[in-house]
């Protein structure tokens, strides 16, 4: 079953301007965990409320994985606006995941002072 962890919209007006992600899991392991709390910290830092987030874990549905061509998780896919764009890895390099994401106009200062959940729990990479 999916499982939409987040809508978070400003307006009805915005609606255009609105990421659509979906996030790839495979069950609680550390790598999916990590994974969610850097995307979740990316969209409240970077992405001004104009996002829907959607967490698929593959464990419970495999069969999702064939939608979206998932190879390799965890997968952040934006599906909205086109064209679609994958990003594999634990989306700990925010400056990655921001131009993976095709973010404009996103704050370096903000940028430099992100602490990916990895290095702030001391796991090796």
């Amino acid at each position: 079953m999916k499982k939409k962890t987040k809508v978070n919209r400003k307006s009805g007006a915005d609606r255009t301007h609105v990421l659509q992600l979906r996030l790839y899991v495979a069950g609680q392991t550390p790598k999916s965990l990590t994974a969610l709390a850097n995307l979740k910290r990316i969209c409240h830092e970077h992405l001004d409320g104009k996002y829907e987030l959607e967490v698929i874990d593959l464990i419970k549905n495999p069969q999702l994985a064939q939608g979206d061509q998932i190879l390799a998780i965890p997968t952040l896919v934006r599906n909205l606006p086109v064209p679609m764009r994958k990003i594999i890895g634990d989306l700990s390099n925010v400056d990655r995941v921001l131009v993976g994401l095709d973010v404009q106009g996103a704050d370096r200062e903000s940028r430099r002072n992100f602490r990916p959940i990895e290095k702030a729990m001391g796991a090796k990479l």
